[in-house]
C-alpha cells in the first residue's frame, strides 16, 4: 500500500512563510523554509517564520530541504531550521546555495550538508527520485521539484511567469514540463499570488525600458530602493545605467556581498565603468542603491530621508525610485516614508501599476501550467485564501473536477492511498514563531500582548524600599508613568496611587517579620489596577520593583 501526505507548516492563506511537506512512506521532504514580512501592528517584530516543532520532533525521518529559489520568503528562515536541526540536508541550485551560504554567515550558523542540484538531472533515492526543472523568475536558477511515486508524480511549483524572451539563468523549458504530464501527475501544488490578475505577467514584468526612462528622466542623483534578492530587477538598473556617465555606488555590506557573489558566478553582468564608490555619493549624477532590509522595512533608505545616515544626505534635486516590491504588509510604511520624502523636497519614482516587479503567475499562466502538467489533483498553494480560491476558480475553468481540486489552509494534511485522496481531517497544530532582531527565540503572543498594552495604555512603575528587619517603608512608594499621564500635571492620582500602594505593602506585611511580596505585587496589580480604570477608563502595563535594606 502506498501512502503519501502533503500539507504547510506556512505558506497557506499567507504570503510568504512558506514550507510545505510531502510525506511519502514515512519519509519527509521539506519544500522552501521561507519567512513572512510582520506587519506594522505587530509592535518590533522584525519577521515571521514556520513552526519547526514537528520537523525537530521527525528530524530522523527528514530527507532533505529543496529550496525552489533564493527569495527570502522561500529561504528567509533556513538558517534558523539549521540551528535547529544542524544535520539537515539541503538542496539547492549554485545560486540559490551561494546565497545561503550569506545568509549562514550573516547568522553565524554552518551548514554542514550542501547539495547542488542542477535543472534537469534526477535526484534518486530508495523509493521515489527528485527531479528539478527550471522556470523562470526573478532569481536565477529557480527551479520547481517533480517527486516521481510509483502512483504518479507530485509537482511543486516555485514562483514563476511564462516568458519565451527570458534565456539563460531565467529560461523556462516548458517541453520538459509537459513531458513530466504526459507521465502522470498525480497533484500539482501551484503558486495562487496573481491568480486574480488576467492575462499572462509577461511582459508587464520588463522593468528595463522604465529605468532606463527614470535614469534619463531624473537630473540629480537618483536613490533606487532594491530587495538584493530579486536579482533581475538589479540586472534591468545596472543595464539602465550602461552607457551613461553615472556612477553607481552600492550601499551596504549585505548588498555589496550579493553584488560581489552575483557578478563573480556570471549571474550579474555589469559594466565596471559604471562602479562607483564612497568618492561618488556626492555626484550631482551618482546612482545609489539602497538595501531594503528584511528585519525593517526601508530602514536604511529611512535613515537617509530623515538625515540619520553618516554617509547620504537627501537633497531636495534628489530622485527616489522604489525598485523593490511593496508588501500588503508594508504598504502603511511605504506611504508614511513617500509623505516624509516629499516634504524634503525630492522627487519619487514608483513602478507603474501595470509593471510589477513581483513575478509570479498570473490567471492565463496558470490555467496553461494546468493543462501542461493534467494534473489527477490540484492544490493552490502560496498566496492569501482568496488568492487560493481564485485559483481553484481557474482549475474549474480548465475541466477540472471540483472534488479533485483541493483547498487547504497550513496544518492541514492531504492523504494519498495508493493515488486516491482520503480527506481524513487530518491536522497538525501550527503557529507562527515571531522573531524580534538577531534572536531565533519566538518572542510569543504574550510578549506581543504586552507591547500592544504598552504602545496604548502605558506604564506605570511603584518602587518602594523595605527596612530588612522591621519591614517598615524606608523609601516610597515612588510612581512612575510613561505614556500614561504626566504625573507633573496630574499630581491628585498619583498621590491617590501612592497612598493605596503604601496601604497594599502596610497590609501585607506581619508583625513587623515577615512581608508576602508576592501577595504585594498580586495586591497592587489588582487593586491599583481596578482604580485606574476606574478613574481613566485606561489599563496600562503595571511593574512593581520591591527591595529590602
Amino acid at each position: 500500500m502506498s501512502k503519501i501526505k502533503v500539507f504547510s507548516l506556512g505558506g497557506l492563506n499567507e504570503n510568504g512563510k512558506n514550507l510545505y511537506i510531502v510525506e511519502i512512506e514515512n519519509r519527509i521532504l521539506v519544500f522552501d523554509c521561507g519567512l513572512k514580512y510582520a506587519g506594522e501592528k505587530m509592535n518590533g517584530i522584525d519577521y515571521i517564520i514556520p513552526d519547526f516543532d514537528y520537523l525537530i520532533k521527525n528530524r530522523k525521518r527528514i530527507v532533505g530541504v529543496f529550496i525552489s529559489h533564493a527569495h527570502y520568503e522561500n529561504i528567509g528562515s533556513l538558517t534558523d531550521l539549521i540551528k535547529a536541526i544542524p544535520e539537515v540536508h539541503v538542496f539547492a541550485t549554485n545560486y540559490a546555495s551561494k546565497v545561503i551560504d550569506i545568509e549562514c554567515a550573516e547568522a553565524g550558523v554552518s551548514i554542514r550538508n550542501m547539495h547542488i542540484i542542477k535543472p534537469h538531472r534526477k535526484i534518486d533515492f530508495k523509493e521515489f527520485s527528485v527531479f528539478p526543472f527550471s522556470v523562470s523568475h526573478s532569481a536565477p536558477e529557480t527551479v520547481g521539484y517533480s517527486i516521481n511515486t510509483e502512483n504518479g508524480a507530485i509537482v511543486y511549483m516555485a514562483d514563476y511567469v511564462i516568458d519565451p524572451t527570458m534565456n539563460g539563468h531565467y529560461d523556462m523549458d516548458l517541453g520538459k514540463l509537459a513531458y513530466i504530464g504526459k507521465q502522470g501527475v498525480l497533484l500539482l501544488m501551484n503558486e495562487s499570488v496573481f491568480a486574480e490578475k488576467e492575462g499572462f505577467s509577461a511582459p508587464n514584468h520588463n522593468l528595463s525600458g522604465y529605468f532606463r526612462n527614470v535614469v534619463e528622466k531624473a537630473e540629480g542623483r537618483i536613490i533606487f530602493s532594491v530587495l538584493p534578492l530579486h536579482l533581475l530587477t538589479m540586472q534591468n538598473i545596472f543595464d539602465a545605467i550602461k552607457g551613461t556617465k553615472r556612477k553607481a555606488v552600492i550601499m551596504g555590506k549585505y548588498l555589496q556581498s550579493i553584488v560581489d557573489m552575483a557578478t563573480k558566478e556570471g549571474y550579474l553582468s555589469i559594466d565596471k565603468n559604471v562602479i562607483g564608490d564612497l568618492s561618488n555619493l556626492k555626484d550631482e549624477d551618482s546612482i545609489i542603491l539602497v538595501n531594503n532590509d528584511r528585519e525593517a522595512p526601508y530602514y536604511n533608505l529611512s535613515r537617509i530621508v530623515n538625515g540619520y545616515d553618516k554617509f547620504v544626505t537627501l537633497l531636495p534635486t534628489d530622485s527616489i525610485c522604489f525598485a523593490d516590491p511593496t508588501y500588503d504588509s508594508i504598504e502603511l510604511t511605504a506611504v508614511h516614508l513617500k509623505n516624509d520624502i516629499a516634504i524634503k523636497g525630492a522627487s519619487i519614482y514608483e513602478v507603474p501599476k501595470n509593471k510589477s516587479v513581483r513575478l509570479h503567475a498570473s490567471s492565463e499562466d496558470l490555467m496553461l501550467m494546468i493543462k501542461l502538467f493534467n494534473p489527477k489533483y490540484y492544490m493552490p498553494i502560496k498566496g492569501e485564501y482568496r488568492y487560493q480560491v481564485g485559483n481553484a476558480d481557474l482549475a474549474l475553468e480548465v475541466g477540472m473536477n471540483k472534488d479533485n481540486i483541493i483547498l487547504k489552509e497550513n496544518g492541514d494534511m492531504v492523504s494519498f492511498i495508493d493515488g486516491e485522496l482520503i480527506d481524513k481531517g487530518e491536522h497538525i497544530d501550527v503557529d507562527d514563531v515571531l522573531i524580534d532582531g538577531k534572536s531565533s527565540q519566538d518572542v510569543g503572543e504574550l510578549v506581543l500582548k504586552d507591547r500592544e498594552m504598552l504602545s496604548t495604555n502605558g506604564l506605570i512603575l511603584i518602587s518602594a524600599t523595605i527596612d530588612k528587619k522591621t519591614k517598615k517603608i524606608l523609601n516610597g512608594p515612588e510612581i512612575v508613568t510613561r505614556g500614561f499621564i504626566d504625573a507633573s500635571e496630574d499630581g491628585n492620582l498619583v498621590n491617590e496611587i501612592r497612598t493605596k500602594a503604601t496601604e497594599i505593602i502596610k497590609n501585607n506585611t506581619h508583625s513587623g517579620k515577615y512581608a508576602d511580596y508576592q501577595k504585594i505585587r498580586s495586591d497592587i496589580r489588582e487593586e491599583i489596577g481596578t482604580f485606574i480604570y476606574k478613574k481613566t477608563d485606561s489599563k496600562p502595563v503595571m511593574l512593581t520593583v520591591l527591595q529590602e535594606m
